[in-house]
């Protein structure tokens, strides 16, 4: 069994011409995939985003918003609600990115402090995006005491030392398509270092589709074809790799397991 521990169903194209939202669950379950994570970015995204996904209870949800989309704002108070919902397990998608948006670097921060804060208020893990804001992201994650609750850094593309540094504030590591690319060598060698127990497998649909798909609507079914990649770059078998990481989305999500 694989799950998809980072995805955006609702993200998925929606046109006559394109498989139905059953069709897509119903095809990466006929490759091994049997839960999927639908996380949330946008704020006022959340309800249609649940409403989307309702029929699924192999569907997780989070509540949280991106750091590409903090202009939108934030409300503390509509994120708690929605995350006192029955499925969702996580705070997120929240973090930094200044690669995409330095400009908003200061309201990012503030953002991702009080969806920290939020985490650690009701114990639910974090689900964080990071990208060039490495030392940011650890000193607010320690600041904020942000291991009382851990975590995931999701669609990893960092060096090993912030991966470490993760690592040792009890955070999972998930890896996406991008390790299949041709230019990711430097992950591949992160990815290889990663401790079993602290490893996740991811697809963020739509987007990214790993090889043998770059150019096509990533889909969760891919999921396999991450976990193929990475169990044969770290020399396990794949049915080993599926099962741990399997485990380490319960170990980490336990509101999932108690709806499973």
């Amino acid at each position: 069994m694989l799950i998809d521990s980072h995805c955006h169903l609702d993200r998925l194209k929606s046109a006559p011409d394109q498989p139905s939202l059953k069709a897509i669950i119903d095809g990466a379950k006929a490759r091994g995939v049997d839960y999927f994570l639908c996380v949330n970015v946008r704020q006022q995204g959340f309800e249609a985003m649940r409403d989307k996904v309702a029929e699924f209870e192999n569907v997780f949800l989070s509540s949280g918003v991106h750091p590409l989309d903090v202009q939108d704002g934030l409300n503390v108070e509509q994120i708690r609600q929605f995350a006192g919902e029955k499925r969702v397990v996580a705070i997120g998608e929240t973090g930094l990115d200044y690669y995409y948006a330095n400009e908003t670097k200061a309201l990012q921060q503030s953002c991702f402090e009080q969806q920290i804060a939020l985490a650690v208020d009701i114990d639910k893990p974090l689900i964080v995006h990071t990208r060039d804001a490495r030392e940011d992201t650890i000193a607010m994650l320690k600041n904020g005491n942000a291991d009382k609750v851990g975590g995931v850094l999701h669609c990893f593309t960092e060096n090993w030392e912030m991966a470490k540094a993760a690592i040792d504030l009890g955070f999972y590591i998930s890896v996406s398509g991008i390790v299949t690319f041709k230019n990711a060598g430097e992950l591949r060698s992160v990815i290889r270092k990663v401790p079993q127990d602290k490893l996740l497998v991811e697809t963020d649909a739509p987007y990214l589709a790993p090889v043998p798909h770059r150019g096509k609507e990533n889909q969760p079914a891919y999921v396999r074809d991450v976990a193929e990649f990475v169990a044969e770059l770290r020399g396990e078998k794949f049915e080993d790799l599926a099962n741990y990481t399997t485990e380490n989305f319960f170990n980490l999500f336990t509101q999932a397991k108690s709806l499973i």
